[in-house]
């Protein structure tokens, strides 16, 4: 496919899992493609990589104007940099509910507010948002992530209100337990990693996890001019775990 070609993307946290994933997509059907991230050494050509942490408002705009120079302008942000917590509400202190929600929200906050003065000039302008299932769906000792995705979602939504007469879509991707680097050193330091692993498997009715591949072609899908047509959409690719109970079958 090259519905991309002539585009250009910003894509938050690109360094590595689904952000890298969704770099070199983007980058394979076309597009220039910048990378934000804290720490950019991963980043190869032709993907151009900038040193970025979103809670750092100057920082943030910037690596935002680097990129937009270097790229010739902005027709496409991922809004993907986050970071993880694990814990009922008596686990996590105030400064990690503040440090989790400045990094997952008000992180998303700094590069929309970086980009939509470049955004505007598109023709094609989109913002596709990391979110997650856990923002709805009730999971275990997730509830300040769940929290911020939940925060999230309804910010996609108001963002796509506020955006749309100014022709600038915006939706949000809805991944499951995803195999990416960030999940895969929360299993190392489970007590049994294989098994944990196969918990989170078999949580998703497809019964494994979701690939850094797959959510990056639903990133695409919302991020191409092709979804012209959509925005205040939020994808779940979690294998079917948000809207299937399938049966138990005996084996």
């Amino acid at each position: 496919m090259s519905d991309f070609t002539g585009l250009t993307a910003l894509v938050t946290g690109g360094a590595s899992g689904i952000g890298r994933a969704t770099a070199e997509l983007l980058t394979a059907r076309g597009a220039r493609v910048a990378v934000l991230d804290r720490d950019p050494a991963p980043v190869r050509a032709p993907l151009r990589g900038y040193r970025a942490d979103v809670t750092d408002d100057h920082g943030v705009r910037t690596a935002v104007a680097a990129a937009v120079a270097d790229l010739g302008g902005l027709d496409v942000l991922v809004n993907n940099a986050g970071t993880g917590a694990q814990g009922t509400v008596e686990d996590n202190d105030d400064a990690e509910w503040h440090r989790v929600l400045d990094v997952n929200v008000v992180g998303m906050v700094r590069v929309a507010r970086a980009a939509l003065p470049h955004l505007r000039r598109s023709a094609h302008a989109a913002i596709v948002n990391t979110c997650s299932i856990a923002a709805t769906a009730g999971l275990p000792r997730r509830a300040l992530y769940s929290a911020t995705k939940g925060a999230v979602l309804s910010l996609t939504l108001a963002m796509a209100a506020d955006h749309v007469h100014e022709g600038i879509r915006v939706n949000c991707v809805n991944p499951g337990t995803a195999d990416t680097p960030w999940v895969g050193r929360l299993l190392d330091a489970a007590d049994d990693p294989a098994a944990e692993r196969a918990a989170l498997a078999a949580r998703q009715p497809m019964g494994r996890l979701v690939t850094a591949a797959e959510v990056a072609g639903a990133i695409a899908y919302l991020a191409s001019p092709l979804s012209g047509a959509t925005t205040g959409t939020a994808l779940p690719v979690d294998g079917g775990m948000q809207g299937l109970r399938p049966r138990q079958v005996a084996r």
